[in-house]
């Protein structure tokens, strides 16, 4: 029955002082465990031969640094995992890998006193005369992020690199964000105390008609010339997956590698949001629990 599932669940865990507490304590334990974590190290080249790949190149702040490779986890977009190919990957599969498309996003952050947010964590928009689409309460996610007695409203634009609203300055950006705030009825500009913009290329997936056909062709052949490579997460898979089942892949991943055969082998390509995860709460079942 529809009327038994609720779509959003209404409580959850939620880090302190945001998800990145999380990754700050994922390179804690690892570096404890002797291993290095290297930040600003974007790969340029996966050097492959006979079927697997077996180095990678990385820009380091001194210069490039290559690493030798048994396997490699990737999670940097699709696309680009295979333009970095090396030898590189043939016109056919270099077309798909162009084909494939995202959608890009900006916050517009405006600071103002407490009692000017609102009790939900987010609301979406569907105004045709403004272009916000989704507002966040980022106070009511945790009252740690916000200093004390403010919070801090997070308008998010769904964008294209390069249009007009990515390209515009941030203080017009700014300016636009409080008009429609006051447009809408939902805050009075003169209450903003600073504003920010925040910008995320690639942060969606595109779902065109092709997208399916152009990632298979870039999967066929990562699998015939390099299948040590392992697409993992949202951007890694072009799979327009939830946090937790992008980390899911990763988590598979790795189980996969560690295995000496005598586990199951995991299909993270069968990890789909799409079908069996929406954050839904049966309540029915859980009252029968």
């Amino acid at each position: 029955n529809q009327k038994d599932i609720t779509s959003l669940i209404e409580e959850f865990e939620y880090p302190r002082y945001g998800p990145g507490m999380m990754w700050e304590r994922c390179h804690e334990l690892v570096t404890e465990q002797g291993s290095e974590v290297l930040l600003e190290h974007p790969v340029r080249r996966i050097r492959h031969a006979d079927g697997l790949a077996h180095e990678v190149e990385a820009d380091g702040p001194d210069g490039p640094a290559v690493f030798p490779a048994s396997h490699v986890i990737s999670s940097m977009p699709l696309p680009h995992l295979l333009l970095a190919m090396d030898p590189p990957i043939p016109e056919g599969v270099r077309q798909a890998a162009r084909s494939i498309g995202y959608r890009d996003f900006l916050t517009v952050a405006l600071v103002v006193a407490a009692e000017d947010g609102f009790e939900d964590n987010w609301i979406y928009i569907h105004s045709p005369e403004v272009r916000v689409g989704r507002v966040q309460n980022f106070g009511q996610w945790s009252p740690h992020l916000v200093k004390e007695g403010r919070t801090c409203l997070g308008l998010e634009y769904f964008v294209n690199e390069g249009d007009d609203l990515w390209s515009s300055t941030d203080e017009a950006l700014v300016e636009r964000g409080k008009a429609e705030m006051k447009h809408l009825g939902l805050l009075d500009p003169d209450r903003v105390e600073v504003g920010y913009v925040v910008r995320m290329p690639k942060a969606y997936p595109m779902y065109d008609a092709d997208y399916q056909a152009n990632v298979e062709v870039l999967r066929g052949w990562l699998e015939a010339n390099a299948r040590n490579v392992h697409p993992v997460g949202r951007n890694g898979m072009h799979r327009y997956n939830n946090q937790d089942h992008s980390m899911y892949t990763a988590m598979l991943t790795v189980e996969n590698l560690l295995d000496d055969g005598s586990g199951p082998w995991h299909d993270v390509w069968q990890v789909n949001v799409e079908e069996d995860y929406h954050e839904e709460l049966r309540t029915a079942e859980a009252d029968g629990a």
